[in-house]
């Protein structure tokens, strides 16, 4: 395989940021009003070549985190970023064993000084660190093993919780910091993304979610999807909550899957017609979702979803000069300002990665465009 197809083939499930400095043009919804939002900024955090942005978390408008990778196409060079935008500019948060971070996946913080990150060590342990604007630290849970996966980390006060796979079966790997816990779940699978107590992913053939129950997680019944798969979760309530991911029909054949819970079931949101591929989603509490992606069909064009009962609207960036494509896989809400800061990858001409953020907001009176 040549080094252009290995791209290409890496592409479609590699996450990151994008890279420009130029405001885009005014985003347009399709099939509602362009009033319904307005594209604000695209920026980059800068990586080294062929650098990509996993995961970004908003904890206010200048306390904004961001993890991913440097160096891609080595996995020998491959090393995972910190950034840390505050309020005016990204910098980069230093791991004081830099040397062993490979990709970085997920983000979630218990209190500004207490960010967690999770990914992949070089010494073939997976990779979970805890810091602050100042610098990460390394944490070695016991239990851990080689060839143990972890993909997506919540946290909360005196509790973390980060989910991924061993061999065939979900890993859920539960602690406060300085004791853990790891377990197994019955189910075969593998688990991506976990929050308030909800774990998505699949068990190679379907979807997969899986809840806490007393000391335990557990299997919850969700519509029977042959080839679904889910990527993130968004959970605002024990009584509302969205997952994300998609249908594999076939090299180059996925289709958007949205599961939504009403606090009793899960059930299929139907997107006709689409044939994006969703990777993360956010929320504001309040019922409203916003869903990262890529749309193959304008694959230039940085691509969501806002949706809000049960109707889901397109919301598109303006294409520029260089991209080939650009992929969005990950997404977060800033509280209090109504803005929404997605970040992936852009791909160029040469199939050269870059780091990209995407930002944009209601649209009112003075927003750029």
């Amino acid at each position: 395989m040549t080094r252009r197809s290995q791209r290409r083939a890496l592409s479609l499930i590699l996450a990151t940021f994008v890279a420009s400095t130029q405001v885009t043009p005014a985003a347009h919804a399709d099939p509602r009003p362009r009033s319904i939002e307005a594209w604000q900024q695209s920026t980059s955090v800068r990586l080294q070549a062929d650098g990509s942005l996993s995961d970004v978390l908003a904890l206010s408008s200048s306390d904004v985190w961001a993890v991913g990778q440097q160096e891609i196409w080595d996995v020998w060079k491959t090393r995972g970023a910190i950034r840390h935008w505050n309020g005016s500019r990204w910098a980069e948060v230093g791991m004081r064993d830099d040397t062993s971070a490979g990709n970085l996946r997920g983000l979630a913080a218990a209190s500004p000084s207490q960010v967690w990150a999770v990914g992949d060590g070089h010494d073939g342990l997976p990779y979970i660190a805890h810091g602050d604007p100042a610098g990460f630290d390394r944490v070695r849970p016991q239990g851990l093993r080689a060839g143990d996966w972890l993909g997506g980390v919540d946290a909360k006060p005196g509790r973390v919780v980060a989910v991924g796979g061993r061999d065939r079966n979900g890993l859920v790997l539960t602690g406060d910091g300085t004791t853990w816990t790891v377990q197994e779940t019955k189910e075969k699978g593998t688990l991506y993304a976990v929050d308030g107590g909800f774990a998505v992913g699949d068990t190679g053939t379907e979807p997969l979610i899986v809840h806490q129950s007393g000391g335990s997680w557990k299997a919850m019944e969700v519509p029977s999807i042959r080839g679904g798969y889910l990527r993130d979760v968004q959970v605002d309530s024990a009584k509302r909550a969205m997952a994300v991911g998609g249908v594999y029909h076939g090299p180059g054949d996925i289709e958007p899957l949205v599961l939504t819970w009403n606090g009793k079931r899960w059930r299929e949101l139907r997107l006709p017609g689409s044939e994006a591929r969703l990777y993360g989603v956010t929320g504001d509490g309040k019922g409203r979702y916003w869903i990262t992606g890529y749309d193959p069909a304008r694959a230039a064009e940085p691509f969501l979803l806002r949706c809000e009962k049960d109707e889901c609207a397109a919301i598109r960036g303006g294409a520029q000069d260089g991209r080939r494509s650009v992929r969005l896989q990950a997404v977060t809400y800033l509280p209090g300002k109504g803005t929404v800061w997605a970040v992936g990858h852009q791909v160029d001409e040469d199939d050269r990665y870059t780091d990209v953020v995407e930002s944009f907001a209601p649209k009112t009176p003075t927003a750029k465009s």
